[in-house]
């Protein structure tokens, strides 16, 4: 075989090994509504976010630990802090919050936005210029969620909604972020050095909950907690970021695509939520636009 032929092979298979990553991370994100959901029946907001991340921190810090995983360097903290304040506290505490009021299918809807908000991110850092294409993709499918929000909401965007709008939008700096560093360091290495870089912020809103919120800890609490703790505050990202560092970010997003649709199955069969007809349809339309969106060329 040829030296360009090994080559192209090899990158075959970092494909395929990248694309298998990423969809298991997104596998592992969908179940993370429902999940949070059950968590809030043993857990307020505040005490549930705090424990997810605490645990998550300890497991983190532990895998680091025994793996004699180097600090990261001088330049690599900024990034990772931008992780943490995204994916380690802005994300779970403001969907937590939301889905306090707010039904699993709903919200699902809306975050549906994050693979292309993380994309719009992701030019931006780069300097990279879309196509007009793909900004008239991204406001139709921006203008659709806005629409089933309001609809949703009796004519108005409730406090939940702007949980939830709040929450894609520094996730999406936190992934786009987290995927360029993943290109440096192990995907992993990356969600791992951010929890315990926020450790400090995720012990006082756990000592926060704790003093101000009631305990009613229940089977299925422990259950949702542990789930968010172990796998979609860590274990996912050790998929999602190693995959998005192997295909690109624009590649693992078109991933993304099936998971607020798997949310909302799982809403229907975990949950017994019935699903406002608008819900599946917007999804779809959004899901159609991220197509568009990703396959638009600069």
């Amino acid at each position: 075989m040829r030296l360009d032929d090994s080559a192209i092979a090899d990158r075959a298979v970092a494909v395929r090994s990248g694309t298998m990553l990423a969809a298991l991370g997104v596998l592992a994100f969908s179940f993370t509504f429902p999940a949070t959901v059950w968590s809030l029946k043993g857990f307020d907001p505040w005490t549930a976010t705090g424990l997810r991340s605490v645990l998550a921190a300890l497991v983190a810090g532990a895998c680091l630990r025994a793996f004699r995983v180097p600090l990261p360097r001088r330049d690599q903290w900024r990034g990772l802090a931008v992780v943490a304040l995204g994916c380690v506290l802005a994300f779970p505490i403001l969907t937590t919050l939301a889905l306090k009021t707010s039904s699993t299918a709903h919200s699902a809807v809306v975050i549906g936005l994050l693979p292309m908000a993380t994309a719009v991110v992701s030019s931006r850092l780069t300097g990279h210029r879309p196509s007009r294409r793909f900004w008239l993709a991204a406001a139709v499918g921006a203008s659709a969620v806005v629409v089933f929000t309001v609809g949703q909401s009796g004519g108005g965007l409730s406090t939940a909604d702007l949980f939830l709008f709040g929450a894609l939008v520094l996730c999406a700096f936190g992934y786009a972020e987290g995927g360029r560093l993943a290109r440096e360091m192990s995907g992993w290495h990356v969600i791992g050095w951010a929890l315990v870089l926020a450790l400090p912020v995720t012990v006082a809103f756990t000592v926060f909950g704790l003093v101000t919120e009631p305990l009613h800890v229940t089977g299925e609490g422990i259950a949702g907690l542990l789930y968010v703790a172990l796998i979609s505050q860590f274990g996912g990202f050790f998929a999602w970021y190693r995959g998005m560092a192997e295909i690109g970010v624009t590649r693992a997003s078109q991933l993304q695509l099936a998971q607020p649709l798997l949310t909302l199955v799982w809403a229907v069969l975990l949950l017994g939520e019935h699903l406002p007809a608008a819900a599946p349809v917007t999804a779809l339309i959004v899901v159609a636009c991220i197509v568009v969106t990703q396959r638009s060329k600069s």
